[in-house]
């Protein structure tokens, strides 16, 4: 039970601690790795190591962060296509209209941010039809509104300076471990966050590729197209509780979601909550607000799937579990093919989190896997929900009307990952959901004319031509590779 002790003891230290395509989309990067402490050598190629290509995968776990930018944490990284340099000195600068002037991307070196507004209209506005220079604007008009409201940003005076940190950027002095996994393993460059929107839709997306208002409980065909304000939680803040009061059912998700079809191929999944409050206001363009509780058995924004028609209709809300699950799991070599984990409010990341508690958090996690026999079976998918009102400097590429959002932080941590490779395939959530159907339900997409449960969803988001694959991250004829244990309290410069 060593290992065990040492996650759980570590994730109890974090809560104390509290149609335009991007630039260079084609090709790959390999960097020098760096070391870290090796904990064990690989085993001989037996069992799982000997399947074929993308079958040697027998679990995937996506660890879902909160509000990054790819630019904010890796705008810099050596080889990526971060953010325009000229000897070293960014050669973009956007509007700042409070000081009359404009602001270049700078190295931020601290530890708690607070970001800027994060909703579908902010995302256009950030875009700009595809200047991408409304995020400093978008931040300062959110400090004038009520903190409910999804467009409000911290409170934000103008000075003579720019009084938001949206165009700062992070590097290997905050981030260490985060681009320590970069250099050993893949970082993805062209991640984008597959809708154009905030959390709630973002999660959505994450476990069913749609976000949409069903006002007919039972019945997929009567749900509706809506990136913005899906079916509302019960703890989405005075409207649950005038909902409450008219006693009103719902949310119904009444799509198909990815667990439907796992039930029916007999694959097994488990969606991991940690906790404690939730990691971002109820409301997308709000950064402060009212604490609210979460837990496995509570549905919400970032644990939607209680609200899904089909889990309970498979009796599979007992897969929705606490995180010392997953922690008891991974210590008894018995995870199970599909795993997703979800934050809590001090290890989200979510401004204005701490940078340093979250990296801890997703280190723990990570070291769990490593320092289990599931490592050599196992596929990290480690990305952020949306872009939390920070800059990137790249134009999304759209993919339909919904998506695709601008660009998140994405990474490829398995022993069967390239090493210091740099994925600038055009990706998205979407992407683990084609790899989890091409590697456990046969290609079987979420696609209403063959999938056996007909809704009305605008596409099939896994087969959009736009969409790279996932197993190109992977060298699945390479040993695999062994475990690199990080420290959970890396120095912070």
């Amino acid at each position: 039970m060593a290992a065990l002790g040492v996650a759980v003891v570590g994730a109890i230290a974090v809560l104390a601690g509290s149609s335009h395509g991007p630039r260079r989309s084609g090709r790959a990067t390999t960097v020098p790795p760096v070391t870290g402490t090796i904990s064990q050598q690989p085993p001989i190629c037996t069992g799982a190591c000997t399947r074929s290509g993308i079958h040697k995968i027998k679990h995937v776990v996506i660890i879902m962060q909160e509000n990054r930018s790819f630019d904010n944490y890796f705008g810099t990284f050596p080889g990526a296509d971060g953010i325009p340099m000229r000897h070293g000195v960014p050669t973009v600068c956007v509007p700042d209209p409070a000081i009359g002037t404009c602001v270049r991307p700078y190295h931020d070196r601290s530890d708690r941010d607070t970001g800027g507004p994060h909703a579908y209209s902010s995302s256009a506005a950030d875009i700009d039809g595809g200047r991408m220079d409304g995020f400093i604007s978008q931040a300062e008009q959110g400090g004038i509104c009520a903190a409910n409201d999804p467009t409000c940003g911290e409170h934000c005076r103008a000075g003579e300076v720019s009084c938001t940190d949206v165009m700062g950027y992070h590097n290997a002095d905050e981030i260490p471990n985060y681009w320590a996994y970069a250099r050993d393993f893949v970082l993805q460059d062209h991640m984008f966050a597959a809708v154009s929107s905030w959390s709630l839709p973002a999660h959505l997306y994450e476990v069913s590729a749609w976000s949409a208002y069903c006002p007919v409980p039972r019945n997929p065909m009567a749900c509706v197209n809506n990136p913005v304000r899906p079916g509302l939680p019960k703890d989405f803040g005075r409207l649950a509780a005038r909902r409450a009061r008219a006693h009103r059912p719902g949310p119904f998700y009444n799509w198909t979601d990815l667990t439907y079809l796992m039930n029916r191929h007999h694959v097994s999944w488990r969606y991991y909550v940690f906790q404690g409050g939730e990691p971002d206001c109820e409301n997308a363009r709000a950064i402060t607000c009212q604490y609210v509780s979460q837990s496995a058995g509570t549905p919400g924004i970032w644990n939607p799937l209680p609200h899904f028609a089909t889990v309970k209709e498979d009796h599979q809300l007992h897969d929705i579990r606490p995180l010392h699950s997953f922690y008891r799991a991974v210590e008894r070599d018995r995870l199970p093919a599909v795993s997703w984990i979800v934050p809590n409010d001090h290890v989200s990341e979510h401004p204005p989190g701490l940078i340093s508690s979250g990296q801890s958090y997703v280190t723990g996690l990570i070291n769990a896997i490593m320092r289990s026999s599931d490592w050599y079976s196992t596929a990290i998918f480690l990305s952020w929900d949306d872009w939390g009102g920070f800059y990137d400097n790249v134009v999304p590429p759209r993919v339909d009307q919904n998506g695709y959002g601008i660009r998140v932080p994405g990474l490829v941590i398995s022993a069967y990952a390239r090493k210091g490779y740099i994925d600038h395939q055009v990706l998205s959530s979407d992407g683990y959901l084609k790899f989890i159907e091409d590697d456990f339900l046969g290609g079987q997409r979420l696609n209403p004319r063959t999938d056996g449960r007909p809704d009305p969803r605008p596409d099939v988001r896994e087969d959009a031509s736009i969409l790279g694959d996932l197993q190109r991250d992977f060298n699945f004829h390479q040993r695999p590779r062994p475990p690199v244990i990080l420290p959970t309290d890396p120095p912070f410069s």
